[in-house]
C-alpha cells in the first residue's frame, strides 16, 4: 500500500486553514485586551478571506502555504496578549532558559521576531506571485519580492501609526507596542528586510545548485529589450497614433 504524503496532498491547504481557524478561536477566548485583539485581527480576517476567495484562481504551492501558515500562527499568538506582552520569557524560564539574559534583551522582542518572520516567511510566496503572474525571471525574481516586503513593511507601519492616532487612548499604546522605542517602526522595517534577504538568498543558492539555466536567465533579465527610450519619445509616439 502506497503511503500518502500529506505535504503534497491537495487537501493540505485546507488542513492548514482549519488549524489556523481553530487556533484563532482558542486565542479569542477572554483575551486580556479585547479591543486590541479585535483591531489586530482586522488584517488577519481580510488576509484569510483573500486567500480563500482567490484559491480557485491562484493556488500557491504547499511550501508557500506552509510559510504563510507559520507566519499566521506567530501573528495570532502576538495578537492574543498584544505583541509587547507575549510571555515568552516566562515560558522559557520554565525550562531554566533566560532568553532575555541570553541575548541581552532589555524589552519584549516578540514583535521583532514576527516582523523578521514576515520577511523570512512571506518573501517566497510573494516571489511565487511575481513569477507565475508577471512572468518575472532572472534577477528580478529575487529583487522584486524584496522590494515588496520592504514596501508592505512601510505601508503597515504607516497604517499602524494612523490607526493609533484615530483610536487614541490606552488602546493605541497597546496596539502600537513600541515600548518606548522611538525607532520602533524603522527597526521593524529593517528586520523584516533582513528576513526577506535571508529567505531570498537561500532560494537563490538552491536555484544556483539545481537550476542550470539560472545564469542564463539572469543575463537575459539584465538585457535591454527595448532600445528606444520611453518618456517623451513614447508619449510622442502615442500622440501620433
Amino acid at each position: 500500500m502506497k503511503k500518502r504524503n500529506i505535504f503534497t496532498s491537495q487537501r493540505y491547504p485546507l488542513i492548514l486553514l482549519i488549524i489556523t481557524i481553530v487556533f484563532f478561536g482558542i486565542t479569542a477566548i477572554n483575551p486580556p485586551h479585547p479591543m486590541d485583539f479585535f483591531y489586530e485581527h482586522i488584517a488577519t480576517v481580510a488576509f484569510l478571506a483573500i486567500l480563500i476567495v482567490s484559491y480557485r484562481w491562484f493556488k500557491f504551492s504547499n511550501l508557500s502555504y506552509t510559510l504563510i501558515f507559520l507566519f499566521m500562527i506567530l501573528h495570532i499568538i502576538g495578537a492574543r496578549t498584544t505583541y509587547a506582552e507575549v510571555p515568552y520569557q516566562e515560558f522559557f524560564l520554565n525550562f531554566g532558559i533566560d532568553i532575555n539574559g541570553l541575548f541581552g534583551f532589555t524589552r519584549n522582542n516578540y514583535d521583532r521576531l514576527v516582523h523578521f518572520c514576515f520577511g523570512l516567511f512571506l518573501a517566497y510566496p510573494i516571489r511565487e506571485i511575481f513569477m507565475r503572474i508577471a512572468s518575472t525571471k532572472g534577477i528580478w525574481s529575487f529583487y522584486l519580492p524584496l522590494g515588496e516586503i520592504m514596501g508592505f513593511s512601510m505601508i503597515y507601519e504607516l497604517i499602524e501609526w494612523q490607526f493609533a492616532v484615530i483610536i487614541g487612548g490606552d488602546v493605541s499604546n497597546t496596539y502600537l507596542g513600541s515600548q518606548g522605542d522611538v525607532w520602533d517602526a524603522q527597526q521593524d522595517m529593517a528586520i523584516a528586510t533582513i528576513g526577506a534577504i535571508i529567505a531570498l538568498t537561500i532560494t537563490f543558492i538552491i536555484h544556483l545548485i539545481y537550476n542550470r539555466k539560472l545564469r542564463e536567465e539572469i543575463r537575459e533579465s539584465l538585457r535591454v529589450k527595448k532600445k528606444q527610450p520611453l518618456g517623451e519619445v513614447a508619449l510622442k509616439k502615442m500622440m501620433n497614433g
